[in-house]
């Protein structure tokens, strides 16, 4: 998107974007909490009506009760598991779905009225791309649970990891964005190896998501090595549901991002060394917090803090390509 495309300044969608994104950061951290507590399978129907409210009555709690133990989960992983216990995964599911409701609301009232008042000329067609996507996003969401409601005892780890991978790119969107509403200035060109970090941050995040869903974090309590070797059988099973090949894979990606970012910081022109410095502040930190969330046994609260380091590391990076400052 360059700056003829949005030939004039409005603050107040550039606010109204801002605050979408920050609604999505808010959704990606949910969601990751929703994955690492096995939350995710907790609602089994795509239902509109019942998904606007919680249930609030003891018949609707017995009823998602008895929707659940349907599921391959249920009956293999948690049979005995008492209401209480189901309410506790429950509420991270609902949670997740009615922020994605929330976020259709504020695109979809602001979006109409801006419209109305002339205030989307020359991005116009944009915003309604990133809407669509989000769209998209509760499609592929739903697409993700139906794979683990029969069968497995979680989602498909790369629908998962689509649905991570998409969120991304939707937040990316929307805070490229809000910064040409802000400032549609003509901006400083990042260089090559800014792209080839986004790029490598991306399927970083995308293994990542594999990481969680085959549950690979806590497959493996040792560093450097993995399960005491160097190199780890890569050929047990599928190769993307294999925990020591995606350890392996994951691991070494991290590395080469530390120094991919360290070599674009060096390179960064002047006026976005500020951006690229704290990309590389953040490889290094999101490398340590790999470590420790493998050496910990991928303790809940470490693995959402790397989670959410991720997303710091995504936004910064995002910044650094729309050839922007952090001052």
């Amino acid at each position: 998107m360059s700056s003829r495309s949005f030939p004039h300044r409005d603050p107040w969608v550039g606010a109204w974007l801002l605050i979408l994104c920050a609604l999505v950061i808010a959704m990606i951290l949910v969601g990751g909490a929703t994955r690492l507590t096995d939350s995710g399978l907790s609602i089994t129907e795509w239902d509109l009506s019942k998904g606007v409210t919680p249930p609030l009555t003891d018949a609707r709690w017995a009823e998602e009760f008895a929707l659940y133990q349907r599921t391959t989960e249920y009956q293999v992983q948690n049979r005995g598991m008492s209401l209480a216990q189901f309410q506790h995964i429950y509420w991270w599911e609902w949670g997740h779905r009615f922020l994605g409701k929330v976020i259709g609301v504020v695109f979809a009232i602001p979006f109409v009225a801006f419209w109305a008042m002339g205030r989307l000329k020359g991005r116009f067609w944009p915003i309604l791309g990133f809407g669509a996507l989000g769209g998209m996003q509760g499609a592929v969401g739903w697409w993700m649970v139906v794979s683990g409601l029969e069968g497995r005892l979680d989602v498909s780890p790369i629908r998962l990891a689509v649905h991570l991978g998409l969120a991304f790119l939707i937040l990316a969107v929307g805070v490229r964005l809000a910064i040409h509403a802000f400032a549609p200035a003509p901006r400083t060109r990042p260089g090559a190896l800014a792209w080839v970090l986004a790029g490598a941050v991306l399927v970083q995040t995308l293994l990542g998501a594999l990481m969680a869903g085959t549950d690979a974090g806590a497959a493996f309590a040792d560093w450097p090595t993995i399960g005491g070797a160097w190199l780890p059988t890569l050929a047990e099973g599928p190769l993307l549901e294999n925990p020591a090949a995606l350890q392996f894979f994951h691991r070494t990606a991290g590395y080469a991002i530390v120094l991919i970012a360290l070599a674009a910081a060096w390179r960064a022109p002047p006026p976005l060394r500020g951006a690229a410095m704290l990309a590389a502040a953040l490889t290094v930190a999101q490398a340590m917090l790999g470590i420790a969330v493998v050496m910990t046994g991928a303790r809940l609260a470490l693995s959402l803090t790397h989670q959410a380091g991720a997303v710091a590391l995504w936004l910064t990076v995002v910044l650094l390509t729309a050839g922007r400052s952090t001052r």
